[in-house]
């Protein structure tokens, strides 16, 4: 989609602080952790995006928590106009306790949401 209409494709990914940070109290190499992973994600989904012949990228790694750093700092901060995210993350009993990411972004994105499966 970012390439028929010659968008920029952002590529974000946020650590949540909500796992780490009893470990980080004690260990602050399990942060470090948390950071590589974040980058090779992003690292191998900009390489699809190159595979695909689409360099418009853009890349995002934040800490904090997933629903308020998306819908509170990037999207107003890169001015987006379309979220594409996954239905699901996260196991049953988190969304129970805890709310979905994606549910949170649904209703309190300014700026339209397209969820898939």
């Amino acid at each position: 989609m970012a390439k028929r209409n010659n968008a920029t494709l952002i590529l974000a990914h946020v650590v949540d602080t909500r796992v780490i940070s009893p470990v980080a109290n004690y260990d602050n190499e399990y942060v470090n952790l948390a950071k590589i992973q974040g980058e090779k994600i992003l690292e191998n989904y900009e390489k699809k995006a190159q595979d695909a012949d689409f360099t418009n990228v853009k890349l995002l790694l934040k800490r904090g928590m997933p629903k308020v750093v998306l819908t509170k700092e990037i999207i107003p901060d890169e001015d987006i106009d379309l979220i594409v995210m996954g239905a699901t993350g996260v196991n049953a009993v988190e969304r129970f306790l805890i709310g979905s990411v994606t549910e949170s972004i649904m209703r309190h994105a300014q700026c339209d949401v397209l969820i898939v499966k």
